[in-house]
């Protein structure tokens, strides 16, 4: 599929996905701040957003309240992942950025974590879908 703005909306329009959606509308958003289109997910998935190139989700205040609103999607995509690897634990997954201690996922730091996972691996899945950024994914 060709990366236009059309076919970001038609996505977005045809998920019933709540963090799908989201990273659709930032896409959207970030469209005309780009040359070149498919930077907006290269940008992302090179760096990560650790880095802040996603300005809504550098405050734990902001990472936090995207993980609780995004929790369950978040889930199916750890899910999924440790389907895909066949690894089914959480250290085993993220390394040393995830906290042993807080299985339950109840501090910030891996509320973080998983924020910026949820949104970097939907973006890769929409990423996906167009012939462009597939080299890059």
């Amino acid at each position: 599929m060709k990366l236009t703005l059309q076919n970001i909306k038609q996505l977005k329009q045809n998920t019933d996905n709540a963090l799908t959606k989201k990273v659709c509308n930032y896409v959207i958003e970030k469209w005309q701040d780009y040359d070149d289109k498919s930077n907006i997910f290269t940008d992302v998935l090179k760096y990560g957003c650790q880095t802040g190139v996603v300005s809504e989700l550098i405050y734990y205040s902001d990472t936090t309240k995207f993980f609780k609103t995004y929790r369950e999607e978040i889930a199916s995509l750890i899910y999924d992942l440790m389907v895909g690897t066949g690894l089914y634990s959480m250290k085993d997954l993220f390394g040393k950025k995830y906290d042993e201690a807080d299985p339950l996922v109840s501090d910030i730091t891996n509320q973080n974590l998983l924020a910026w996972f949820g949104f970097e691996e939907t973006l890769r899945n929409i990423g996906q879908n167009f012939e462009v950024i597939q080299n890059y994914i």
